[in-house]
């Protein structure tokens, strides 16, 4: 590529709008953060390449713009559910990467990936949110955090409204602190019904940019308020 690498990656405005940026590389922990501090992200298959990319343009959810959709405010009443934080992170990741997905063979989040994001956890970096029902993970997601943006990764429910009801949990912890904004990096009619939307990928990195320049809560989320 053309462009003078930064730390291995090339200059994200400068990539491709639908095809991978860089490919190859170890997912380490400083190579991971790296990336997200520059828009990037993995997203690769078993048996392919590491494929790191920012698409153009990008999926994201301002936290301003965040609305319940039918009846969710009405579930989120109910006591039978409860959500954690930071509790249960290795179940999450795994239970994300063997929930089927409509018109997907496989998954994205292979063994090299879930430990990858494992040592991003241990390391304060990576973060997950759980939801229980009768004493069961019921779904979840997790995520990447810096400065005041939330990268969302993967979720996923084994009982109808679970992960509903985890991104609720998490928009209204990510608002207490002030966060701005939650990046759900390619568009899903599911994140749409919440209120993401599709901004250009320059708009995206300058907004990333504002974003980092706050502190970043690193370390575990399980106890914090």
């Amino acid at each position: 590529m053309k462009d003078k690498p930064h730390n291995g990656f090339p200059d994200p405005r400068c990539g491709p709008a639908t095809l991978p940026l860089a490919q190859g590389g170890a997912l380490t922990v400083d190579r991971l953060l790296t990336a997200y501090e520059m828009g990037i992200f993995p997203w690769y298959s078993e048996g392919e390449p590491v494929y790191w990319w920012c698409p153009d343009p990008r999926f994201i959810l301002l936290l301003s713009d965040f609305h319940y959709p039918h009846g969710l405010r009405r579930e989120l009443k109910k006591p039978a559910w409860k959500t954690t934080i930071d509790t249960a992170f290795d179940e999450v990741i795994h239970a994300c990467a063997v929930s089927p997905r409509p018109g997907q063979k496989g998954t994205w989040i292979t063994d090299e990936m879930i430990a990858a994001y494992t040592q991003l956890h241990r390391a304060g970096f990576a973060h997950s949110v759980e939801c229980w029902r009768d004493g069961k993970l019921a779904g979840g997601l997790y995520g990447v955090s810096l400065g005041n943006i939330f990268f969302g990764e993967s979720m996923f429910h084994r009982t109808t409204n679970a992960s509903k009801v985890a991104l609720a949990r998490l928009v209204d912890q990510l608002k207490h602190w002030g966060f701005h904004s939650i990046d759900c990096q390619m568009p899903t009619v599911h994140l749409e019904a919440f209120g993401a939307k599709a901004i250009s990928r320059n708009s995206f990195l300058d907004l990333l940019k504002v974003a980092l320049k706050q502190s970043t809560r690193q370390g575990s989320w399980a106890n914090i308020s």
